[in-house]
């Protein structure tokens, strides 16, 4: 799964294409395919404390633009990575880019695994949950077809600059972090801007559970 978010980050035109890890599993068979791997402490509490290491080890320039695809997502569209990355740059006033489409059920506002976003209309992020939010006090057909018009799901692809990395990496988790186990959430409680925008192109679901991976290898390898 990792070789195939590899070979779509390196189709999206980046300088360079960095596999980060823990894991020496992962990191013999990506070398073997010839891939840059950075190997990283185990400890981290998310993969944006992650990232922060790797950026620290390489001596990136602090204005530099890191994208962090996760390993979970073999199918992000490759002009998602390049949008996500093109957003950061346009809006030097936030200090992370992160993408979002709408839902496609109302059934998804409740399920916990698909973390919703709700943004300003000037396009900042006012808070991740995954609850439901915004949340719909009536459900008739009307407000139904209202929420499905305003609802967001997030997408978990992030731009970031090495500066903010830094940064983030010495706060400790937020009490909201915690909570509802969304790493970006740190970010907002420290009173840092996250740039939304829709997806250029359409996100398929990650890979959460075996049936996701089974779904996912059918439509890679068929």
């Amino acid at each position: 799964m990792v070789w195939w978010v590899w070979r779509q980050a390196c189709a999206a035109g980046a300088e360079s294409v960095v596999i980060a890890t823990d894991d020496a599993r992962i990191a013999d068979v990506m070398l073997a395919d010839g891939a840059d791997v950075a190997m990283t402490n185990s400890n981290h509490p998310s993969g944006t404390d992650r990232l922060a290491e790797v950026a620290q080890d390489r001596g990136w320039a602090e204005n530099s633009v890191v994208v962090n695809v996760q390993g979970d997502e073999p199918l992000m569209p490759v002009q998602n990575i390049q949008q996500v990355a093109q957003e950061l740059i346009v809006h030097p006033e936030a200090s992370i880019a992160t993408l979002s489409e709408r839902l496609t059920c109302v059934e998804q506002l409740d399920d916990p695994s698909v973390v919703k976003v709700v943004a300003s209309a000037s396009g900042n992020a006012l808070y991740f949950s995954r609850a439901a939010i915004p949340f719909l006090r009536d459900r008739g057909e009307q407000s139904s077809a209202l929420l499905l018009a305003t609802a967001r799901r997030h997408i978990g692809l992030y731009a970031y600059r090495c500066g903010f990395l830094q940064a983030y990496a010495t706060w400790p988790p937020s009490e909201t972090e915690k909570l509802e186990s969304l790493e970006q959430l740190r970010a907002l409680d420290q009173g840092h801007t996250i740039r939304i925008s829709d997806a250029a192109e359409p996100v398929p679901a990650g890979v959460d559970t075996p049936a996701d991976l089974e779904r996912v290898r059918s439509l890679l390898v068929g």
